[in-house]
């Protein structure tokens, strides 16, 4: 691809999430969702090699489903009461349909497994922008639902995620695919707090985007793909390796990473609301994501896989390019829990 239209694909993806951002009609709002996704298509297939072009043909047909579902919901709602506002769904079932479209083309539970299987045909960079950039238009229009949305679906939609995307990926051997499990779970975390505070569910969301962003940045100076790798990528580069493991344990909760900042509010929050067992059934399956989190920790900076002689050794790489993202990203997804309370007093307490 050349470089002409490598940047025209990513302006339109960037076209197409503003357009989104800025639409008050669900027909405006569809269309910059779909020339997100089909600025997407041609970025996913860059390389050429069989399992991008495989992942590209799944991809279309998921994105197809979720944007006739989506479309279809709006006409049924349409058909009862002639308005076309985003904040104007009346009928329960077009509100059911369109929050099952749009868990689909975020990848959240029960419609997540074609996330994992794409997401392990792509390169590292198509990954990084389906498993951040990509969730922003359709969570846009999830936030403009919010005061509408049946809580009971959100709060199902939120404990399958965290719960089946935990299990899944206790025994992935694949980097890319422990992420994509990864994404469902936080999205779990964002969509079930996105009745009462929608302001906490972005908090959510955009602390887990700048914490996958630094791993798949760092996973890209390495070329890491499967487990095995990590330990060899340690002897490559120390400090990249030590900042996706402080990553890891951020997206896991630990304190005092920032990755603990959003799961303790929505605990709190949840707490609040009196869904004291809700609460208690994401925290247990918070334990079970931190297991594959600890184990890729454990693979990367503890353990060293044998090798032969017919591999040669990988000498540790001085990078001369200064990666300016990859610091701002890593900084925000390791250090912002100290600005609690500022965070908390500009994003929860004002509209």
């Amino acid at each position: 691809m050349t470089q002409t239209l490598y940047m025209a694909f990513i302006f339109s993806l960037g076209l197409g999430t503003t357009l989104t951002f800025v639409s008050n009609h669900w027909l405006y709002a569809w269309m910059g969702v779909e020339i997100s996704t089909m600025a997407m298509i041609p970025l996913m297939a860059d390389n050429y090699h069989p399992r991008s072009t495989e992942a590209m043909i799944k991809y279309f047909i998921i994105q197809s489903v979720s944007a006739t579902m989506l479309i279809f919901a709006t006409v049924i709602n349409s058909a009862i009461d002639p308005q076309w506002g985003v904040h104007q769904i009346t009928h329960p079932l077009a509100a059911v349909i369109i929050l099952l479209a749009l868990g689909m083309k975020v990848g959240l539970a029960p419609c997540h497994m074609w996330l994992p299987e794409i997401l392990q045909g792509l390169k590292l960079s198509s990954g990084s922008n389906l498993s951040t950039w990509q969730k922003l238009a359709p969570f846009a229009l999830m936030l403009q639902m919010a005061h509408i949305a049946p809580h009971n679906s959100l709060f199902a939609a939120g404990v399958l995620s965290t719960l089946m995307a935990g299990w899944a990926g206790m025994n992935q051997t694949q980097i890319r695919k422990i992420l994509a499990y990864s994404s469902t779970a936080h999205l779990g975390w964002t969509i079930i707090v996105l009745h009462f505070i929608p302001n906490l569910s972005a908090l959510v969301l955009g602390v887990y985007i700048f914490s996958t962003l630094t791993a798949f940045l760092t996973l890209m100076e390495t070329s890491s793909t499967k487990i095995s790798d990590l330990s060899q990528a340690l002897k490559k580069s120390l400090v990249v390796m030590v900042v996706f493991s402080l990553t890891l344990l951020s997206l896991a909760g630990l304190p005092p990473l920032s990755g603990f900042l959003p799961k303790w509010l929505v605990l709190e929050e949840m707490i609040k609301q009196e869904e004291t067992m809700l609460a208690s059934l994401i925290a247990i399956s918070a334990l079970l994501s931190l297991f594959f989190y600890i184990r890729l920790c454990f693979f990367t900076i503890m353990t060293l896989f044998p090798s032969t002689t017919k591999i040669p050794l990988h000498w540790r790489n001085m990078f001369k390019k200064q990666n300016t993202t990859m610091a701002v990203v890593a900084t925000s997804s390791v250090i912002l829990l100290p600005f609690a309370p500022l965070i908390s007093a500009v994003m929860l307490f004002y509209p």
